[in-house]
Parts: structure tokens; C-alpha cells; sequence
């Protein structure tokens, strides 16, 4: 696990009701919900959703489960977040199991390769502005800047992490 990244609870600031820079306490993650149809991301801590992002980014063939290197498709069953990734492409990143046992035996079934290198992440790095609107990842999820945040310092190494149609 990575320590560096984690505090008991991440404190973060959020503009609304209660005016810019109000804090909002998210407790540390043990399950993480990606629903790829809604486009949300919920975090969940002893059984009960604490936080939801929504309009997340998919792979740019964002229905079915990835088979294959290339195919751009977001993984879709049950995970782990392997470990974070400072140094990404991306403004941060969450390194996601993906391919399992199942997976790597069905792409050699079909003489293919299963790909890899999936991640929850933030923006290309340089980036300024907003988010970049619609699917546009090779299979990754992608979420705002400030939202990658929140996931860096609430998702420790070793969560499970659950990816639904």
C-alpha cells in the first residue's frame, strides 16, 4: 500500500451551498463501484457509498467487456487497484488488475493478446481547462483533475474494485 497518498480522511473542497472551499471529509475507500452505463464511479467505505462521481470518460467503445489489445473497450467484472501511478501520462493514476486469469485465456483462445495498461486517471498532463467531453480513452476510465484527486487520496493499493456493464 501506498502510505504516501493516503490520510485517515482526505479532505477536499467543494464549491455550493455552503460557499467555495467548504470542506467535505470522504472516509478511505475499501470498495470502489465503476457503472459503466450511468457513468459513475461510487466509492464505498464498511459497506455503504460515501461518494459518486458522475459523467466519467470510457474506452472509445465503451459497450462490452474488453477482449482484446486495441479493441478500446472498458474491462467490465471484478478487479483490484494494483497501485497508483505518479508519474502518468495523466494528471495521476489508479493501475486497475485488468487482464485476469479469464481474460488472458480467452484473447490466447483467439490468438490475440488481452492487452493491459488500464487505469483510472485524470486529464493528459498540459491540459488546461475543461474536461474532455465524451469517450475518448483506449479502455481506460477517465474523470476531471479535481476528481482524480479525491480517488488518489481515497483509494489505497489492493482495493477491490468492481466494473458493471
Amino acid at each position: 500500500m501506498n502510505l504516501l497518498r493516503l490520510a485517515p480522511l482526505a479532505l477536499f473542497f467543494m464549491a455550493g451551498a455552503a460557499g467555495a472551499n467548504a470542506p467535505l471529509a470522504i472516509p478511505v475507500a475499501d470498495h470502489v463501484v465503476v457503472d459503466k452505463t450511468n457513468r459513475t464511479i461510487t466509492l464505498y467505505a464498511d459497506g455503504e457509498p460515501v461518494h459518486t462521481i458522475a459523467g466519467i470518460a470510457l474506452g472509445r467503445a465503451p459497450t462490452g467487456h474488453k477482449r482484446f489489445q486495441g479493441d478500446s473497450r472498458t474491462p467490465e467484472g471484478r478487479y483490484t487497484i494494483t497501485y497508483g501511478n505518479p508519474q502518468s501520462a495523466y494528471y495521476l493514476s489508479l493501475h486497475i488488475s485488468y487482464p485476469n486469469a479469464a481474460d488472458t485465456a480467452y484473447a490466447r483462445a483467439h490468438g490475440r493478446s488481452a492487452g493491459g495498461d488500464i487505469f483510472i486517471h485524470g486529464q493528459p498532463n498540459g491540459r488546461t481547462g475543461d474536461p474532455i467531453r465524451g469517450d475518448w480513452t483506449e479502455g481506460c476510465i477517465a474523470v476531471s483533475n479535481a476528481e482524480m484527486d479525491l480517488l488518489w487520496q481515497s483509494v489505497p493499493d489492493g482495493t477491490l474494485i468492481d466494473i458493471l456493464p
